[in-house]
């Protein structure tokens, strides 16, 4: 028996089957590749679906990561950690942002900001005033409550009964929100490029109207970054593209670089609307995870995500010209391939990995989350693998 079939074999009988896996084994990487454990070579637009944004084993971050290991793994957040604090301090003072949370994960962080928008409403108007507006198609996590924020009927199904207070509006229709904004309404909640939903921007004109809704009626504006933040898309933040505001923006995926973490950023009106008991976790905020944030953000200046902006277009253009390709949408290294009718994104995906790729999707499109710092002789590799696969459909 191979070492891949006993590794499969031990999962099949002890992980609970809850992801249909590709038939591989990944043994270890460094930057943009790497090898399963019959030393096969694999380049990586996946980034474990927009995680590891250094790519494999950046040594900056394993230093950072080991030197915190070896100094305070966890204390808990009933004290102080320098990690905590420089981390948050980053966020805050390249985003605008006053004051953070950190969790664990993407729905935690939802789940955060939809109890603050559900606090400071109440604080302010009372009862009754708890509706979260979020857009048909989005997708905001897999918690029974951020599954109710998600704009998809395929999951809202078997969790029953999931939590109240939702209403969905079809994205970039300005009067379908104005109609749906009355007094119950306590906040708006929208991703700027739907990762889940399909890699679908919204209209730039549309966000900036939400925007000035929004303030106009003392409704907060919550942007779920959890996949679009941390110089994904050639800003440090989605948001930053556009002239708006938020009241509260959740990250998490890039943010840890390969350990579990997320955060909730709380602008003026929010950040003091939580006060101690009204949220928590136990290892939010962990040194080990915290240090290797603030490495990840300390090298996003304004020269790394003009490059990353640059290698998005680079990784645009050249697929535009490849077969059964219909057009490429998204920001940054954010990029959802659209595919003639016919052609399976799935199909597509399956046999790049035989050529040596590893790439995801998004409904139809093949998705595209390579790590910030592929190089570019990776990108050619990976991107002659897809299409190579086009071609061999």
């Amino acid at each position: 028996m191979s070492e891949f079939e006993k590794i499969k074999s031990q999962d099949d009988s002890y992980v609970a089957h809850t992801y249909g896996r590709f038939p591989v084994a990944i043994k270890q990487g460094k930057g943009a590749t790497c090898f399963d454990f019959d030393g096969k070579k694999y380049i990586d637009f996946s980034s474990g679906i927009g995680v590891n944004s250094l790519g494999f084993c950046d040594e900056g971050w394993v230093n950072a990561v080991t030197q915190q290991l070896n100094t305070l793994q966890h204390i808990s957040n009933l004290y102080y950690t320098e990690p905590c604090s420089v981390a948050a301090k980053l966020l805050c003072e390249n985003t605008g942002m006053k004051k953070v949370f950190f969790s664990n994960s993407g729905a935690e962080s939802n789940e955060g900001a939809i109890k603050c928008a559900r606090k400071y409403s109440y604080t302010k108007y009372g009862n009754g005033r708890s509706k979260v507006i979020t857009l048909v198609n989005s997708f905001h996590g897999r918690t029974v409550t951020t599954l109710a924020a998600t704009g998809q009927d395929v999951f809202h199904n078997f969790f029953y009964p999931f939590t109240e207070g939702f209403e969905f509006v079809p994205a970039n229709d300005i009067e379908a929100l104005k109609n749906a904004l009355d007094d119950t309404v306590c906040a708006v909640m929208m991703e700027l490029i739907q990762g889940e939903g399909g890699v679908m921007p919204l209209d730039k004109i549309y966000v900036e109207q939400v925007s000035e809704l929004c303030k106009n009626n003392d409704i907060l504006l919550i942007i779920d970054e959890v996949q679009t933040g941390v110089g994904r898309t050639g800003k440090l933040f989605a948001f930053q593209h556009f002239d708006i505001k938020p009241d509260i923006v959740t990250t998490a995926k890039g943010l840890g670089g390969g350990l579990p973490l997320g955060c909730v950023m709380f602008g003026e009106k929010t950040e003091n609307t939580f006060v101690p008991g009204d949220h928590a976790t136990t290892f939010g905020g962990n040194p080990v995870a915290t240090a290797g944030a603030g490495y990840i953000l300390g090298k996003m200046d304004n020269d790394f995500l003009n490059e990353v902006g640059r290698k998005g277009e680079y990784i645009k253009q050249k697929i535009l010209k490849m077969p059964y390709v219909e057009g490429v949408d998204g920001m940054g290294m954010m990029l959802g391939v659209r595919l003639e009718d016919g052609i399976k994104a799935a199909d597509i995906v399956k046999k790049g990995i035989e050529f040596g790729v590893l790439a995801l999707t998004a409904k139809i499109k093949i998705r595209l989350l390579p790590p910030l710092t592929i190089s570019y002789e990776e990108i050619d590799e990976g991107l002659a693998a897809i299409e190579k696969a086009l071609k061999e459909i």
